[in-house]
């Protein structure tokens, strides 16, 4: 039932309202009272009313804070038992997903999901619920909370002083909008803001913040003069950035920049992530599994200083072990007020690095023979964290199945760029011959 990051599906098929209220009951049993919110997306009020339902049949008082980023729900969890967030992050628009958080800002971990998934049958039509619900006079109470923005946005401005910045904020027509302006004017910036209406279909772009899907940023930024544009997903866990040129600035080079300015003992980072990392940080560094729930895990247990994974989820302890953009947002415009993004960057050394996937149907999942055909090359050494990564004298390959998506993630590096290439499609060779069989 669960993923890399909570449970998605498309909204109505994999996720259905029948389903959010057996989460609803499940989560309801174990906890008893919870704060609840959403992201814009069409299906999002649907599926909350159902597990608010379900939550407060089994007993759960729920406060309701609205449309909001996931950072400021998590946020707000800190003040109950546990937070419910309503959102499917940075996937297409016709998916809804549940997140569900603890107090202290981590997700649930994998025990407290086995525990929820014990708890609902996979009976047909509908999953179903087979624990107990409360009394009729011990059903949990509802009531709304309308400062959960302000606290949040309260918290990160006191970790930063003013700054004199030109940005661009790109808001996806996501709940970034809700916080991300805000914050940064009144840090001092001249905020400029694209797509900040929030928008369940999304109509500007699509929510996931790479640079195929933000040309009306790199454009705004050059044509703005501003020194930084900003991008964030649906929910605003993630944060991505383009520089003053409107050059996109990669995942992985954003994971050294804030690893430099943050990490002084303990960084963590999963597998998939450039090995430029490795070269930049003189920290010790914690591999895991890719999926942010599993590096905040490891941030915490670690006693990290931060942790973050390239696809734009940065984490930092100080201020919660959630992801959280807004955070990212701030703490990257007070870096480019003081100096060149550019020029930090271009310290860092090259490598190549190719990233892609390949759908598949869960009729055909042949990753144990496509395992089986990667570790009969001739590599040097393997690490299976996550999937198959093997390391070559010359660069690295890694293949494992989506967390989020019936798809198998493919990742290749080496300082040469044709290299890059072919170690890229030798792996997709072997994925793709074993999918078609």
């Amino acid at each position: 039932m669960f993923g890399s990051s909570g449970i998605r599906g498309v909204a109505n098929k994999r996720l259905s309202s029948e389903l959010a209220l057996s989460v609803g009951l499940a989560v309801g049993s174990r906890c008893k009272s919870a704060v609840i919110g959403r992201d814009p997306r069409i299906a999002s009020e649907m599926i909350e009313y159902a597990l608010i339902s379900g939550l407060t049949a089994c007993g759960c008082d729920i406060t309701r804070i609205g449309l909001v980023s996931t950072p400021t729900l998590s946020h707000a969890a800190r003040n109950y038992e546990c937070g419910v967030m309503v959102t499917a992050s940075h996937n297409p628009a016709e998916y809804v997903g549940i997140k569900l958080w603890n107090p202290d800002g981590t997700s649930f971990n994998s025990e407290q999901q086995e525990d929820i998934e014990s708890l609902i049958t996979e009976e047909k039509p509908h999953p179903a619920f087979r624990g107990e619900r409360a009394s009729w006079d011990a059903i949990g109470k509802i009531a709304s909370y309308g400062n959960a923005i302000n606290d949040h946005k309260k918290d990160i401005l006191n970790h930063f002083t003013d700054v004199s910045c030109r940005v661009v904020v790109d808001c996806g027509s996501g709940a970034g909008a809700t916080i991300t302006p805000y914050v940064l004017r009144e840090m001092g910036c001249d905020v400029i803001t694209l797509n900040a209406q929030p928008d369940g279909f999304f109509p500007a772009r699509d929510p996931e913040p790479i640079e195929s899907n933000l040309n009306l940023l790199i454009e705004a930024v050059r044509s703005f003069r501003a020194d930084i544009g900003i991008a964030h997903d649906g929910d605003a866990d993630r944060m991505m950035a383009v520089d003053r040129s409107g050059r996109y600035i990669a995942g992985d080079e954003m994971l050294a920049l804030f690893g430099v300015n943050e990490a002084k003992n303990i960084a963590v980072y999963p597998v998939d992530v450039s090995h430029m990392v490795d070269d930049v940080l003189t920290c010790a560094i914690h591999r895991t599994r890719v999926g942010d729930v599993y590096v905040a895990e490891e941030v915490k247990r670690a006693g990290a200083d931060f942790g973050g994974e390239s696809s734009g989820s940065w984490i930092f302890p100080r201020i919660s072990y959630t992801p959280d953009g807004i955070y990212a947002a701030a703490l990257i415009v007070s870096i480019a007020s003081q100096q060149s993004i550019s020029d930090l960057i271009a310290q860092f050394p090259k490598y190549h690095i190719l990233r892609g996937s390949v759908a598949y149907s869960g009729e055909n999942d042949r990753i144990a023979a496509i395992t089986q055909e990667l570790c009969s090359l001739d590599y040097v050494e393997m690490t299976t964290i996550d999937g198959v990564r093997l390391d070559f004298e010359d660069g690295w390959i890694l293949v494992r199945k989506s967390g989020t998506e019936p798809k198998i993630r493919i990742t290749a590096e080496a300082k040469d760029a044709a290299m890059t290439k072919r170690l890229y499609e030798k792996a997709s060779a072997i994925v793709q011959r074993h999918l078609e069989c």
